[in-house]
């Protein structure tokens, strides 16, 4: 799989998100509104009548365009919705970019929204098309899934399972102790690895502190051509690569897929680093945000990512290579693991990290001189998923 790209062609110039959490005196409308005029206020330049369409990535608050022109009191304007599992917000966005890049619009927003919280359920909704009964993933819950990780990587590189808990259980203790420092962050207090270790546990090894929070909350973008950007704001943030695959999900009946990789996410990450001309993400990433639905889903993207060779991830993390202060900081917002997971925000989320950290803004995570960042979106499950890559940079090359 190859793409010609669009490196340096569009720029963000604003940014908003809301808080991620539990937002029952909030509905979707409210986060929507609140969402955009997060946006607005980072770029006063710009207002609602200057936006020439939206794109709007949500799993299953709302239905059509009326979801976004509705609360935003936008009349006869293109707004297209955008459904790719957990990918949603970043399919948004890429189709957003792709907008700006073919010179179709001259400005634009993305932005993603999700309100899981009032459906009373603690994980998500599915709603399944029409089928026989017989697809595997049906039989199996996502912890259930993505817990098969952790017994299949242990297997294929020898790993001690007591050293793999412990890499688990620092994934989410990292997560934890950097969503701490976010005031943004659906949990926001530190948890210690005893804790998180001797959980409840909820399917295989996963405990209650492995899995990502359910909740509520919005999170958007607005585009501009790159030649545009500085027309709007001194501090835009330059898109550098695209990537979005989908995988033929045979996973769970194919005899070779043995659990230890995701595919989909090896073939976006080579994809958009080409477009970004990255040729070691190790070194040359400032960070990135990755989906880590699952603590042991976060050990395996570091080796798909190219962050680390086959079978060091466990051994990485916990030597603190993926700290806030460690050579490639992951999740320096907390990830879906603190900051939470409203599914079709989840993505633009990720780039708002990029937008704070690019501009300095990020306060007590502000890493060092951050200049190129990569985010990475995960829908689906094992064998059978999508996969969305970004690289973003702060300066034109």
């Amino acid at each position: 799989m190859s793409s010609n790209g669009i490196r340096d062609k569009v720029a963000i110039v604003g940014m908003g998100c809301t808080r991620f959490g539990e937002r029952w005196d909030s509905s979707a409308d409210d986060l929507l509104v609140d969402a955009m005029a997060d946006c607005f206020d980072t770029n006063p330049n710009l207002d609602r009548t200057d936006i020439d369409a939206y794109w709007l990535g949500t799993l299953g608050t709302g239905q059509s365009g009326l979801t976004v022109s509705k609360p935003l009191g936008l009349a006869n304007i293109p707004v297209t919705r955008v459904e790719n599992y957990c990918a949603s917000g970043s399919d948004a966005f890429r189709n957003a970019c792709y907008a700006v890049a073919s010179g179709a619009y001259d400005r634009v927003v993305a932005i993603g929204v999700e309100k899981l919280k009032d459906s009373g359920f603690s994980g998500l909704l599915r709603g399944d098309p029409p089928s026989d009964g017989t697809a595997s993933e049906l039989s199996l819950t996502a912890p259930a899934a993505f817990s098969l990780l952790d017994p299949a990587y242990c297997a294929n590189y020898g790993v001690d399972p007591a050293a793999m808990r412990d890499a688990m259980t620092h994934v989410a203790w990292k997560n934890h102790y950097n969503g701490a420092r976010n005031p943004k962050a659906q949990f926001r207090s530190e948890v210690a690895k005893g804790k998180i270790a001797n959980a409840p546990l909820v399917a295989g090894r996963l405990g209650v502190f492995d899995c990502s929070g359910v909740s509520d909350g919005a999170a958007c973008a607005m585009l501009v051509r790159a030649e545009d950007a500085l027309n709007y704001t001194d501090t835009p943030l330059y898109v550098k690569g695209l990537s979005l695959t989908a995988g033929a999900g045979l996973g769970a009946v194919d005899p070779a897929y043995d659990y230890t990789t995701f595919p989909e996410v090896v073939a976006s990450a080579t994809d958009a680093y080409a477009q970004a001309g990255i040729t070691d993400p190790r070194t040359e990433l400032s960070f990135a945000e990755v989906h880590d639905c699952f603590t042991p889903t976060e050990l395996i993207l570091m080796e798909d990512l190219g962050f680390t060779p086959r079978g060091h991830a466990w051994k990485d993390s916990l030597a603190g290579d993926f700290d806030l202060t460690g050579r490639l900081p992951i999740n320096p917002d907390g990830g879906l693991k603190s900051f939470g997971h409203p599914v079709g925000a989840s993505g633009l989320r990720m780039l708002y990290e990029c937008w704070l950290q690019f501009r300095g803004e990020a306060g007590q995570r502000q890493l060092s001189d951050p200049h190129t960042a990569l985010t990475h979106n995960l829908g689906g499950r094992p064998g059978a998923c999508v996969s969305f890559v970004a690289v973003v940079g702060r300066e034109l090359d």
